[in-house]
């Protein structure tokens, strides 16, 4: 089985930037300011994303899952849908949306964590095991995802923290290459890039994006900075 995010970041010939249109942060409040996130999303397919990631949760997030659908119709780019998922019927939606990708979460689901990632790659999903220590990376190495992710931040704090790629460069070297390695959040500049870069296969960036006037701009700036 192919699966469409980890393969568009496997094949990436620049960097592997994976995009995100983040609605609403706990932290810094309405990212979206008043603009129409599907501006944003040509925005960030014009600049060489390798892929877009979305929040559907609502309450701290103000994420949809109706717009996760309309947001599959609307581009080709492979769609990484985050929540706090916890049961499998939230897999079979995510697959149904036409979703390419779906966030597990190791704190979250712990034992069963091995269950719910070959549930989701039976429905055709690549999965991003996510992980924020060195505990949770112990759970996720003993699953079959194709990618994991480092959470520079701590979702258990709603991202109130102030992480930093330091976790990436810690933890990054213990993941075996059969996985896709990806540094999640905290990366705001193109030295921030560079540096996870050196230790993964891609990067999820949505804050910094978000709050710059010009997203293109800037993503194309990462995607073809020199690493």
């Amino acid at each position: 089985m192919v699966f469409g995010l980890s393969r568009a970041i496997r094949r990436a010939k620049k960097n592997a930037v994976i995009a995100e249109i983040k609605i609403y942060s706990p932290k810094y409040g309405d990212l979206l300011k008043n603009r129409d996130p599907f501006d944003i999303l040509r925005a960030y397919e014009r600049a060489g994303a390798v892929g877009i990631s979305y929040i559907t949760e609502s309450k701290h997030f103000k994420g949809s899952f109706k717009f996760l659908k309309r947001l599959c119709r609307e581009t080709e780019l492979p769609i990484l849908r985050k929540d706090f998922i916890t049961s499998r019927k939230e897999i079979e939606r995510t697959a149904e949306a036409g979703a390419s990708a779906v966030l597990l979460i190791a704190r979250f689901l712990r034992e069963n964590l091995p269950e719910f990632v070959d549930y989701a790659k039976e429905h055709g999903l690549d999965t991003l095991v996510e992980v924020h220590s060195e505990e949770e990376l112990a759970i996720a190495l003993k699953t079959k995802s194709t990618m994991i992710g480092i959470n520079n931040r701590d979702i258990g704090k709603l991202e109130l923290d102030d992480g930093n790629v330091t976790l990436t460069e810690r933890l990054a070297p213990i993941i075996p290459e059969k996985y896709v390695r990806v540094s999640e959040s905290g990366i705001s500049s193109a030295e921030d890039l560079r540096r996870v870069l050196r230790h993964v296969d891609a990067a999820l960036i949505g804050t910094a994006l978000m709050k710059t006037e010009n997203p293109r701009r800037f993503l194309r700036e990462l995607v073809e900075v020199e690493i």
